[in-house]
């Protein structure tokens, strides 16, 4: 099958949930791959750079009038794209560990596999 037409039966198939719980996957796999090299190494920029971003979409996605999650939930998915951002400030700067990254992506993940599908 070529990649194409697996891009294209994925799309047809894929539910929202789907989308957000492969993109953090990806993310975290990439973090994981990094988190005991130098923070200056281009890998771990682009690391953490690639999940401040995802968290970035989040958040201004929960910002929006028109999206449909519960308030509380919105609000708290903004509360952590604001720590998501300070934090990776800090891991790039400072040095601190990239496992606080990891561990928030997880526990989103977790709750993306548990919470029942919706249609896309």
């Amino acid at each position: 099958m070529s990649l194409r037409a697996y891009q294209q039966t994925r799309q047809v198939t894929e539910t929202h949930r789907d989308t957000e719980y492969r993109l953090f996957a990806q993310i975290t796999r990439k973090l994981m791959a990094v988190m005991e090299k130098p923070r200056h190494d281009p890998e771990v920029i682009d690391a953490v750079h690639r999940n401040r971003r995802l968290w970035s979409v989040l958040m201004n996605d929960c910002s929006d009038e028109g999206n449909k999650l519960p308030e509380e939930t919105r609000a708290g998915i903004i509360s952590i794209a604001i720590w998501v951002d300070s934090y990776s400030s800090e891991v790039m700067r400072d040095g601190k560990s990239i496992d606080p990254l990891v561990d928030v992506n997880r526990t989103v993940m977790e709750g993306l596999a548990a919470a029942p599908a919706q249609p896309a």
